[in-house]
C-alpha cells in the first residue's frame, strides 16, 4: 500500500522560504514521476512542479525560478524548496505520484494515482 506523507508546511512572511518534504513508502515504483499540486478553496487545482525518474523537471510559470523540486531515491523522499514566497503561494500543497510526463502535471492532464494528505502553506 503506497503512502505519501508531506511535511514542512507552515506560515511565513512574504519573501521567506519553506522546504516541503514528502516521504513515501519503499514500494512506490522507482520509475514513477512525482510532483507537487496546490489547491486553494474555490480555485482550480494547480500543478506547480514535477520530476521524473531521470531527474527531468517541469515548473508552472508562476513558480519558475523560485521553487526547486528534487527527489532522493535512497531516502524515499521528494522535496520542494520554495523561496521568495508570495501571498498568492498560499495553498494546500499535495505530493503526488504516478505514471505521467512532468509537463502533463503542470498542464493539468496528468492522472495522479497516488496522493498525500496535504500540508498547508500560508504566506502573509
Amino acid at each position: 500500500h503506497v503512502q505519501l506523507v508531506e511535511s514542512g508546511g507552515g506560515s511565513v512572511k512574504a519573501g521567506g522560504s519553506l522546504k516541503l518534504s514528502c516521504a513515501h513508502s519503499p514500494d512506490l515504483y522507482s520509475s514513477v514521476s512525482m510532483g507537487w499540486v496546490r489547491q486553494v478553496p474555490g480555485k482550480e487545482r494547480e500543478g506547480v512542479a514535477a520530476i521524473d525518474s531521470d531527474g527531468s523537471t517541469s515548473y508552472a510559470d508562476s513558480v519558475k525560478d523560485r521553487f526547486t523540486i528534487s527527489r532522493d531515491k535512497d531516502k524515499n523522499t521528494l522535496y520542494l524548496q520554495m523561496n521568495s514566497l508570495k501571498p498568492e503561494d498560499t495553498a494546500m500543497y499535495y505530493c503526488v505520484a504516478g505514471f505521467w510526463l512532468t509537463w502533463e502535471l503542470i498542464a493539468g492532464t496528468a492522472n495522479a494515482e497516488y496522493w498525500g494528505q496535504g500540508t498547508q502553506v500560508t504566506v502573509s
